[in-house]
């Protein structure tokens, strides 16, 4: 009967504490709300990540942390995960101006497979390098997605992450606040930014079948094809950054625990 009592509290205990970070990370978002209104309104940058201003090498590095989890997420899918976002994001070698110094852009991502994570241990993070995905065979409507402009959680579809797919560096752009663009016929303009959908129109040769009519299955854009430009660096607005003892903290935390899709 005591070890009942103990597992009874211990269990209403939990699920209080969940309630209050729930509480408390929803009041946080509220209170931040104007705060996140002044950014979009200045044209702050928006990322989820840290990064460092290096003086003496003249490089802006950025930091991020991948956490997977979920029934389809394990150690070799997240080391390809990580590996395709800090390779493409790497490939232009991309400078920035800042202060009338020229600084390299380089990208440093770690990663990490959480099998048993929790729902708390999302909601209470503090720390801004922490990108949080679940990795599921089913995703409702078919895609993978993130939880917002410049987010740090969200949701990817297995199927979308084969290797060359290009799925997580486009994603991990979204985190680091940057839009699908406005003109989604990429025809006659060559490769395609890393930003573009899936559904672009491009010229044959970028197509899933070349010899399908433009905008017909098979007739758009495969997403291999994609690639991250100096302009996809260059709308980052990296030199609009504050920095405070070298490194700057940007974003905002979503700390969306997602459940499995097939489960909610």
């Amino acid at each position: 009967m005591f070890l009942l009592i103990v597992m009874l509290v211990c269990i209403i205990t939990y699920r209080f504490n969940l309630r209050l970070l729930r509480l408390i990370f929803q009041c946080r978002k509220k209170c931040n709300f104007t705060k996140r209104a002044i950014k979009v309104v200045n044209k702050k940058v928006m990322k989820m990540g840290e990064a460092d201003l290096n003086t003496y090498n003249q490089t802006l590095t950025i930091h991020s942390h991948i956490i997977t989890y979920g029934g389809a997420a394990d150690e070799r899918l997240t080391e390809s995960i990580r590996a395709e976002i800090e390779t493409m994001w790497n490939e232009p070698r991309a400078t920035i101006f800042f202060q009338g110094i020229s600084y390299q852009v380089k990208f440093q991502i770690t990663a990490e497979w959480k099998q048993n994570i929790d729902e708390v241990e999302v909601l209470a993070n503090t720390d801004p390098r922490n990108n949080f995905f679940r990795i599921e065979e089913y995703a409702r409507g078919n895609i993978s997605f993130v939880d917002g402009l410049g987010c740090n959680t969200g949701y990817f579809k297995l199927e979308n992450l084969y290797a060359g797919s290009t799925t997580a560096a486009h994603e991990y752009g979204h985190t680091l606040g940057l839009e699908h663009p406005a003109n989604c016929d990429f025809r006659g303009r060559g490769v395609p930014g890393i930003m573009y959908p899936r559904g672009t129109l491009v010229d044959p040769q970028f197509q899933y079948d070349p010899s399908r009519p433009a905008g017909v299955t098979g007739g758009t854009m495969h997403p291999m094809y994609r690639k991250v430009f100096a302009r996809d660096i260059a709308d980052l607005k990296l030199e609009r950054l504050r920095f405070q003892n070298e490194k700057a903290i940007v974003g905002e935390f979503t700390n969306v625990f997602h459940v499995d899709h097939n489960q909610a």
